[in-house]
């Protein structure tokens, strides 16, 4: 009897203790491919303050902090992949490096939605989990990337300015006679206020405040898309309880809707922005007819050349599914 007794007790303890396993919060280590604080390092910051709030006893972020204060944002998804960190908020063009095709995310010529219709991105994940990553969402659109400048230009010929660049729109200030540099957002402000750079690419509403002070005029219109998306290590993902992964995802997708272009939460950032800028003295060099379809049309096809170039055998299927 007392073995029994013993016996028993052991299996209540034992089922105990897979519930409270099963039952147990699961952490995750998070990072932003942006300075903490930074206007375009806030919505990752946002969206994990409503993950964890949403997820409190089933899952939590812990946001251990930013680029370039971790290191490299080009180095941050790779890292990832790799387990250093569970999850990320980054633009495609921080992880271009890991996934080649990436930029098709910002050259997107439709919505989300009809991304998720089409197979848009279910293609795009394939990609992504063969480099161990997970693609969860854009949750944030920053709106189009403009050209900004300290002087005024009169045509789309940018020779003989020098231009700081990302990965996103090199190809197509190049197209355009431009010559380029790249840099990290903080160097920003010192190479545009020494004169380093006549100017520098950037997204409409993720412009630091701190930068206004040399920066005079914003080139319209805009071109491609600033999305920020929310991707994942896929060993950790797969790991998680699918309670948690449904409470990431369910954040994250209505991230993704809130911000699609023309919504009325769009409009309004839209607006409050361009207010903000013209009271800190941002003009507007408006190109029309010839100029705007140049202008339009040299982004789009810089951008594409370059991406089929690099993607010789999934880039026409991606345009195919991305593009009108």
């Amino acid at each position: 009897m007392r073995f029994v007794t013993k016996t028993l007790a052991g299996l209540a303890l034992a089922v105990a203790s897979l519930g409270t396993a099963a039952n147990a919060q699961d952490t995750l280590r998070g990072v932003s491919c942006f300075p903490i604080g930074s206007p375009p390092g806030l919505p990752f910051e946002n969206l994990v303050a409503d993950i964890n709030e949403r997820g409190a006893g089933v899952v939590q972020i812990d946001l251990l902090g930013g680029a370039p204060a971790i290191g490299s944002p080009f180095q941050v998804a790779e890292r990832m992949a790799l387990g250093a960190y569970d999850i990320a908020g980054c633009p495609e063009a921080f992880f271009g490096n890991l996934v080649p095709e990436a930029p098709a995310l910002r050259l997107t010529e439709r919505s989300y939605a009809e991304l998720r219709e089409n197979g848009g991105i279910d293609y795009f994940q394939e990609l992504m989990n063969a480099k161990g990553a997970v693609f969860l969402g854009r949750h944030h659109d920053d709106g189009n990337f403009h050209l900004f400048l300290a002087e005024p230009i009169e045509s789309t010929d940018l020779s003989g300015l020098n231009l700081r660049v990302s990965p996103v729109y090199t190809a197509f200030f190049k197209a355009l006679g431009a010559t380029v540099q790249r840099s990290s957002m903080p160097e920003v402000y010192t190479l545009m206020e020494n004169g380093t750079v006549d100017g520098f690419g950037w997204s409409f509403r993720g412009i630091s405040p701190t930068w206004y002070k040399v920066t005079n005029y914003r080139v319209d219109p805009g071109f491609y898309r600033a999305t920020i998306h929310t991707i994942a290590n896929k060993a950790r993902w797969d790991a998680l309880s699918q309670e948690a992964r449904d409470v990431i995802s369910e954040v994250v997708i209505e991230y993704e809707k809130r911000m699609e272009p023309g919504s009325n939460h769009s409009n309004e950032l839209d607006a409050a922005m361009r207010a903000t800028q013209a009271e800190n003295g941002f003009e507007t060099i408006t190109l029309e007819g010839a100029d705007a379809e140049t202008w339009v049309n040299s982004a789009r096809d810089a951008a594409w050349a370059e991406f089929l170039e690099q993607n010789p055998e999934t880039g026409p299927r991606l345009q195919e599914l991305f593009t009108q």
